[in-house]
């Protein structure tokens, strides 16, 4: 198999950027540091597709090391043919592999392997060749009556069970049932259980396997592994045994009656279960797939929420017995303070509340409060909204997720970073920085704990960790890491550096004091060549007095930058003080591709250097739109049908979107209410993070469900 020309194909890639991009990847070098650094190579491939890439090239070297082996296997029985070795290096999937290696897989005991061990192949191959003319099956079985096949019919059986396994292994076959079942079976759910819960719909339910979606597929299979549901694939009999008789059955003999015979038992024991166990599985792993990839974006979205800058927070970690946790933390995320208080019942100690929280307010100057949405946090929420009326000095609260919240200060990680704080406490500073820097904080939780995605817990989990640690990967590697005040668990997220030289680049940092430029890094113990090449890039040194240590340019390129500022005639002090008008007329008068060229440079490193020095520390995140920042409360029993609102998407699932409209519980907007145009997929429109306008559908108290449509009435 050609590899890069099937990537070229599939990708619809040049030939030169596969064979660019295949020798970064084979060279050790990170996805980050080639979609960032490496754009004339690889034609600016962004980390999306190169990871696709990447994992594709993963499954193809895989299928051509498993081809070696089933080439070696099948030589070793000296079984090996022309036509065959053909085959096997045409195939482009790991199924087509294995129906090529089925026959000459060493198998368990069989009907057939017992029926060969009794000597009944000889009859079997008479039976299955339906010469014209030839002697009757009956007959020709006399022959091989013994005392371990007693009479006519058991050889005849066996006979059968031999070409049964014969029509099972025939690749041609199986590829021919397994195209049919895909484009014509019927996926079928029936209820196993009186009580289905959320599976009522499915009780009596049916799907062409062509098109059901993902979803449902998740959602049967939830109910199966639960004993809720009996799940199977129908299809006609009929139309495949007449599939199957083309291929084996010929001249119409009373031999080949025994043949239909066999095939109709080899579709019903052998090939169809089978099928459908593999037809089953793929939808599976497709609907797994998708998933895991809405998954990634809504962690993606998440992640990348703007941070609110330059705000005294207060967190509170609502709860009922155990009181709501509070702690407030200062603008860069450090915690000032800490208390329990006891607005919710069974205490209601209101006004005691409020005279502590007023008191902290005004103690530090608090600008912001961030409430945790878990066990009380509508009455947490009130309470926050009649501080805020009361004390009327500018104050805004935010509900944010706790998912993970509690997995996190459980840990050893937050037992580390806050050994003198309890379970609970942790939580709530944890809310505060999730407002303050959603990123940084959330960073240091495992990504399948963050809970935006779907069916999670039925992922394939080796995948969706990976699929998942790359988008965190990615956001962290976008929005760039300060050296000297990332945590370890950020900082081990930067290209190049590990868990361990993460550790230590903290532990040089406690030792020395902050670090006064990038290349101060290549002191870091076992932060050798290859890393700070893959991190540095990455990496943000604000109090450096080169003001480069402080952008995304990469070491590598300061030479080709300070000519360009001196081209240019701008300064140092230009580009700290913003006054960067200047170079971008001089670069827009000489011309990019010339002043490239004249720098000895790409064309894109180029564009990316102007970029850079033109926002000197510059967050992406800062420039999309910010949370939305309450003031007052309403509940869900104050919403009526029409009524306009102002959400903030949370969630975006295959069959819509959830939004936070302030009342606790989140609304949906079903897939069909987004918009009037068609959509595939929710994410067409809809990301994490986003604030939308919404108008109330209909209210479900006593279900606790909201119906939102995004469709503007009439």
């Amino acid at each position: 198999m050609d590899i890069n020309r099937l990537l070229e194909q599939e990708f619809s890639l040049k030939p030169w950027q596969v064979k660019n991009t295949l020798e970064l990847i084979d060279a050790g070098n990170t996805i980050p540091f080639i979609a960032r650094y490496r754009k004339e190579a690889t034609g600016s491939l962004d980390d999306q597709l190169l990871r696709e890439l990447y994992d594709r090239l993963a499954y193809l070297r895989s299928l051509e090391e498993q081809k070696e082996k089933v080439i070696a296997s099948i030589t070793e029985q000296d079984m090996m043919t022309d036509d065959i070795m053909e085959s096997i290096q045409n195939v482009k999937t790991m199924s087509e592999l294995e129906d090529i290696y089925r026959p000459f897989r060493p198998k368990r005991k069989t009907r057939a392997s017992v029926a060969k061990a009794l000597g009944l192949q000889p009859l079997a191959d008479a039976i299955y060749a339906q010469q014209k003319g030839g002697t009757a099956p009956t007959i020709l079985a006399q022959d091989y009556i013994t005392d371990d096949v007693p009479d006519i019919e058991s050889a005849l059986q066996g006979a059968r069970d031999i070409i049964a396994e014969m029509v099972s292994d025939d690749p041609q076959g199986r590829k021919l049932i397994r195209y049919a079942v895909k484009n014509h079976g019927i996926l079928v759910s029936k209820a196993n259980d009186e009580d289905l819960g959320p599976y009522d719909m499915y009780a009596d339910y049916s799907e062409a396997v062509k098109s059901i979606a993902g979803h449902r597929v998740l959602a049967v299979n939830r109910g199966e592994k639960e004993g809720k549901l009996k799940v199977t694939i129908s299809f006609d009999k009929t139309i495949a045994t007449d599939l199957l008789c083309n291929i084996h059955c010929k001249n119409n003999t009373s031999a080949t009656d025994q043949v239909v015979m066999a095939v109709e038992d080899s579709f019903a024991r052998l090939i169809f279960p089978s099928i459908e166990r593999e037809i089953r599985n793929e939808l599976t792993d497709s609907a797994c797939g998708s998933s895991i990839k809405v998954f990634g974006e809504n962690t993606r979205q998440l992640l990348m929420q703007p941070p609110v800058k330059g705000k005294v927070t207060m967190g509170l970690d609502p709860g009922y017995r155990t009181g709501c946790k509070v702690a407030v933390v200062d603008v860069t995320g450090k915690v000032l303070d800490t208390g329990v208080i006891y607005p919710a019942p069974p205490h209601n100690k209101i006004d005691e509340a409020k005279k502590i929280v007023a008191d902290l307010i005004k103690k530090h100057n608090v600008t912001m409060i961030s409430i945790g949405n878990g066990t009380a946090s509508h009455e947490t929420e009130v309470f926050a909204a009649d501080v805020i009326r009361e004390l009327n000095c500018g104050i805004s609260y935010m509900v944010v997720s706790e998912a993970g919240a509690s997995v996190y200060s459980a840990s050893k990680l937050a037992a580390q970073e806050f050994p003198q704080f309890d379970v609970s406490l942790r939580s709530a500073v944890s809310i505060a920085r999730r407002l303050q820097d959603p990123l940084a904080e959330l960073v240091k939780i495992d990504p399948k704990a963050i809970g935006v995605g779907q069916y999670q817990h039925d992922m394939p989990q080796k995948e969706l960790s990976a699929a998942l640690d790359g988008v965190v990967e990615s956001c962290v590697n976008s929005v760039g890491v300060d050296l000297n005040t990332a945590s370890p668990q950020l900082l081990s997220r930067v290209a190049g550096i590990n868990s361990s030289i993460a550790q230590n680049i903290v532990n040089y940092r406690e030792s020395n004091g902050h670090f006064s430029s990038r290349s101060e890094l290549k002191k870091v113990p076992k932060l050798g060549p290859k890393a700070f090449e893959q991190c540095a890039g990455f990496l943000r040194v604000a109090e450096s007095s080169n003001v480069l240590d402080n952008t995304a340019v990469h070491p590598e390129s300061y030479s080709a930058a300070k000519e360009l500022l001196k081209v240019c005639s701008v300064t140092d002090t230009d580009i700290r003080n913003g006054n960067v008008a200047k170079l971008q007329d001089r670069v827009s008068n000489f011309g990019t591709g010339a002043l490239a060229q004249r720098l000895d440079i790409g064309e894109p490193t180029l564009i990316d250097i102007v970029n850079e020095l033109s926002k000197p520390g510059r967050d992406p995140r800062d420039e999309l739109p910010h949370p939305l920042l309450r003031t007052d409360v309403m509940s869900i029993d104050d919403l009526k049908a029409g009524m306009e609102l102002k959400g903030t998407v949370r969630n975006v699932i295959d069959f819509g979107a959830f939004i936070d409209i302030g009342v606790h519980q989140d609304g949906l907007v079903h897939i069909s209410q987004i918009t009037n145009r068609f959509i595939k997929h929710p994410s067409d429109v809809l990301r994490v993070g986003d604030i939308v306008t919404v108008w109330v559908i209909a209210v479900d108290t006593k279900r606790n469900r909201i119906s939102l449509t995004m469709k503007e009435p009439k």
